[in-house]
């Protein structure tokens, strides 16, 4: 079984059980709501980024910057096929990982997919100063680039089997609507 070492050590993982994945723009809270998810319901959470940062020692932003795009969505889709191959987590894989083609169908069925909706704006102000972490918001008006990346991936977003609109919730609202749709 592959190791993951930047998840949530709560439990192992179960392949008896689907994951849950969390998709959203950038900013629309995917990590926190993982790692809380996960801690209340006792399973493992694991942030896509953090671990292919782990496993190339480098950041994302140097991932991007050296390897360029491509080789991190290479990254992305191998991480995503051994993932295939377990279960009962609780993912939280990049922005952009619904874009890259064939990941969303290493999961999905039997994966949960839950789109995190939020309005640009909202996802920017959220994260603040950490835009300038984000390789692809490192543009003159990061707002207009996450609305182009918004309406480039609504689509596939709107394949989710669940959608919280999170604009007005809190971390812990949230939350608490994804674990009860995971004891439903």
């Amino acid at each position: 079984m592959p190791t993951f070492r930047t998840s949530d050590p709560v439990s192992q993982a179960d392949a008896s059980r689907p994951h849950l994945v969390l998709v959203g723009l950038p900013g629309s809270g995917k990590t926190a709501v993982a790692r809380a998810v996960g801690k209340t319901i006792g399973r493992q959470a694991l942030d896509f980024d953090a671990e292919i940062s782990r496993r190339e020692q480098l950041s994302i932003a140097e991932i991007f910057g050296s390897l360029g795009e491509a080789n991190f969505r290479k990254l992305e889709r191998a991480l995503t096929d051994e993932l295939r191959e377990t279960g009962g987590m609780v993912l939280s894989p990049g922005a952009g990982w619904i874009a890259n083609p064939g990941c969303l169908e290493l999961l999905k069925p039997p994966g949960i997919l839950v789109y995190l909706k939020v309005r640009p704006e909202v996802a920017i102000a959220r994260m603040g100063s950490a835009t300038t972490e984000r390789p692809l918001l490192l543009r003159p008006d990061p707002v207009a680039e996450i609305r182009r990346l918004l309406e480039a991936r609504k689509a596939l977003y709107m394949q989710s089997d669940h959608t919280f609109s999170t604009d007005l919730m809190t971390l812990q609202q949230v939350v608490d609507a994804i674990v009860a749709l995971a004891r439903g």
